[in-house]
C-alpha cells in the first residue's frame, strides 16, 4: 500500500505544475461553485441539472451534482496539491464530456459557445496528471515522509 501511494503522489516536476495548479484549479473551483452553489452567476444545481436534462444529460440533477463536485472539488485539490493525478484525471474526463455532449457542434471559438476553453482546461488537466503536483504542494509533502 505504501508503495502504491508513494508512486501517485511521487513528482520530479520542480516548480512547473505549480503555474498550471493555481490558476487552473481556481478556475475549476469556480465552474464548480456556479453549478453547486450557484455563486458567481451561476444556477446551482437545480438550475444545471434541468439544463443538463434539456441537453440530454440525464437524470440532470444527478450529473450537475458530479460535474460541479467535479470541478470544484478536483479544483481544490489542484490548488493545494492534494492526490493531483487523480484529481486531473477526473477533471480531464469531465471535460472530455462537456467539450463533447455540449460544445462540439460550435466549433472551436468560445465566442459562439465552442470546445476551445474546454480544450485548454482539458489540456491542463491531462499535463498535471502527468507530471504530477511538483514542489509546494501536499502531495510533495507527504511524499516525503514516506520516504
Amino acid at each position: 500500500m505504501k508503495a502504491l501511494i508513494s508512486k501517485l503522489i511521487h513528482s520530479d516536476a520542480g516548480f512547473a505544475p505549480l503555474a498550471l495548479r493555481i490558476p487552473i484549479g481556481i478556475t475549476f473551483m469556480a465552474h464548480g461553485a456556479q453549478k453547486l452553489f450557484a455563486w458567481f452567476g451561476g444556477y446551482g444545481l437545480e438550475g444545471t441539472g434541468q439544463w443538463m436534462d434539456s441537453i440530454g444529460l440525464s437524470p440532470g440533477y444527478l450529473m450537475a451534482l458530479l460535474a460541479g463536485s467535479s470541478e470544484f472539488f478536483g479544483g481544490l485539490l489542484l490548488l493545494v496539491g492534494l492526490l493531483l493525478r487523480p484529481a486531473a484525471a477526473v477533471l480531464a474526463v469531465t471535460m472530455l464530456v462537456a467539450i463533447f455532449a455540449v460544445h462540439i457542434g460550435n466549433g472551436l471559438f468560445m465566442a459562439n459557445n465552442g470546445y476551445e476553453f474546454g480544450l485548454a482546461l482539458l489540456a491542463a488537466s491531462v499535463s498535471l496528471a502527468i507530471s504530477g503536483a511538483g514542489k509546494l504542494s501536499l502531495d510533495e509533502f507527504i511524499s516525503r515522509r514516506f520516504k
